[in-house]
């Protein structure tokens, strides 16, 4: 088992205080403390070599999750196991078989070019000279790196520093990667590129990931299992397909019409979700897609037609929109 997690939890001490000169007074009399609770007794298992995205709207705990995983907090209940290591006792054989990768902080000296950071973390996780040296040769190869490697961290765009930070946090060749928003402020074709990497490092390493995004082209393209968190509660572990028919039990079917009809004429074939000119948008059960896309092509003038799921992001947002607020102490 590479990473194993029971019943962990991870409870804040936060102050509150009432606005205004009078909150301040009485704030300094006598101070409230509430209890935020970040992490809520969440339990999982993640498998040597497995992908799996790890999903919740902002403040629902997955920053604090991986931090814990990768030692960098003490949990306040719970077991936590990674690699066979307690992560927060940050044993040194612990820490050069795992990496953290956050998209919004930045490992890489500003004013140097990266391979002076690469030096640095070489030297710090003892990585042997030619270990290092195919290493980095591999890395350069998977990353398109080229001379970015000689140029100053700040002459870089954020895409080229991202393949330049990635490159840094795996030059010990980790087994467990813990990817934090890796493609956030990313362009479209860097992000592909990204995701292209982490797909093919952990291919030839077998290396075990835990994903968190945003962008949820980074999930569909990495993960088939993903775990779901809000308000610091595990809401569903689990494959991402079973997950999409569990909660939309529906697809959508987009018609280009040679000539236009009539919106009720469409009515008759499922819910129509959109009607702009030749283009339409219907809203059918699963198990009558099929049946209804023979009828189209049959009773009317389709010129082209396609059946697709419904946006990710959208099952994802029902997902969250149906987990209850936890009640604060």
């Amino acid at each position: 088992m590479s990473i194993s997690v029971t019943n962990l939890s991870k409870y804040y001490e936060v102050h509150r205080k009432d606005a205004g000169l009078r909150g301040s007074l009485a704030a300094f009399v006598r101070r409230r403390y509430e209890t935020v609770r970040a992490v809520d007794a969440i339990s999982f298992q993640i498998e040597p070599g497995e992908m799996v995205g790890f999903l919740g709207p902002n403040g629902a705990g997955k920053t604090t999750t991986l931090k814990v995983l990768a030692g960098l907090l003490h949990p306040t209940a719970g077991e936590v196991r990674v690699l066979g290591y307690t992560p927060f006792e940050r044993r040194h054989s612990f820490l050069k078989g795992i990496t953290l990768v956050m998209g919004q902080k930045q490992q890489l000296f500003w004013d140097l070019p990266a391979l002076e950071t690469f030096e640095v973390n070489r030297v710090i996780y003892e990585v042997p000279t030619d270990e290092y040296r195919r290493t980095l040769a591999e890395l350069t190869e998977l990353l398109d790196l080229g001379d970015l490697l000689t140029r100053q961290v700040r002459k870089l765009s954020l895409g080229e520093r991202m393949k330049c930070e990635l490159a840094a946090a795996l030059l010990h060749r980790p087994r467990v990667l813990f990817l934090d928003e890796p493609t956030i402020g990313l362009d479209v074709t860097m992000q592909a590129r990204v995701r292209e990497f982490v797909a093919a490092y952990n291919r030839r390493h077998e290396a075990t990931v835990l994903l968190t995004s945003h962008y949820m082209a980074d999930v569909t393209a990495l993960c088939k299992r993903v775990i779901v968190i809000n308000h610091g509660q595990l809401l569903y572990d689990g494959n991402l397909q079973a997950l999409i028919e569990q909660v939309a039990p529906h697809k959508l079917i987009h018609v280009t019409l040679s000539s236009p009809v009539e919106p009720g004429v469409l009515a008759a074939y499922g819910e129509v979700q959109r009607l702009d000119g030749l283009e339409a948008e219907l809203r059918v059960e699963r198990s009558e897609t099929t049946r209804v896309g023979a009828r189209l092509l049959a009773d009317l003038p389709v010129a082209d037609i396609n059946i697709a799921e419904p946006p990710i992001e959208a099952i994802i947002g029902e997902v969250f929109a149906g987990s209850p607020s936890p009640a604060r102490q």
